[in-house]
């Protein structure tokens, strides 16, 4: 077993159920266990910004899966939420799962690269992740709380 960190957004449809119906599917997963699910926040959209705002999560997960297949399983939980892909790049979407981080995994190929590259530069993944592993040490980069000491969270807000 090991553990594991998703970050969920949604801001098409009822984002808020999309978060909800998410992290019940991951707890679904093979001999998989959600450890702990963030608060939700609010965030505005990172990339394109002519969108609605985001709500986001981060869940802890414990889980047998490898880091590829538990990226499939990612995969076809937003498929099944109506993710469409191959759309505008940081668009808006129904729901967006990615994996964050999987403790003793470095990997960086064609399909994943882990921890997630973009990590520590992320206020709608640093608040979550905060809430569930505030001491987690992202290799190479620092511990969740310092890393979201550099990052700007104006316009950020937890909503439950």
């Amino acid at each position: 077993m090991m553990r594991a960190y998703v970050a969920l957004g949604s801001n098409l449809g009822d984002s808020r159920q999309q978060l909800l119906d998410a992290t019940a599917a991951l707890a679904n997963l093979p001999h998989t266990r959600v450890l702990a699910r963030s608060r939700f926040y609010r965030t505005p959209p990172w990339g394109v910004r002519d969108q609605p705002d985001f709500l986001n999560a981060v869940v802890a997960l414990e889980t047998p899966l490898p880091p590829h297949a538990l990226l499939q399983a990612l995969l076809e939980i937003e498929r099944v939420a109506g993710r469409q892909r191959g759309g505008l790049r940081w668009g808006p979407r129904t729901l967006d799962l990615d994996l964050l981080h999987v403790d003793g995994y470095a990997i960086s190929d064609e399909t994943l690269t882990l921890p997630h590259p973009h990590i520590a530069q992320r206020a709608f993944v640093l608040l979550p992740l905060r809430d569930v592993a505030p001491e987690l040490e992202i290799p190479g980069q620092g511990r969740v709380d310092a890393l979201l000491r550099s990052v700007d969270t104006q316009g950020c807000e937890a909503v439950a």
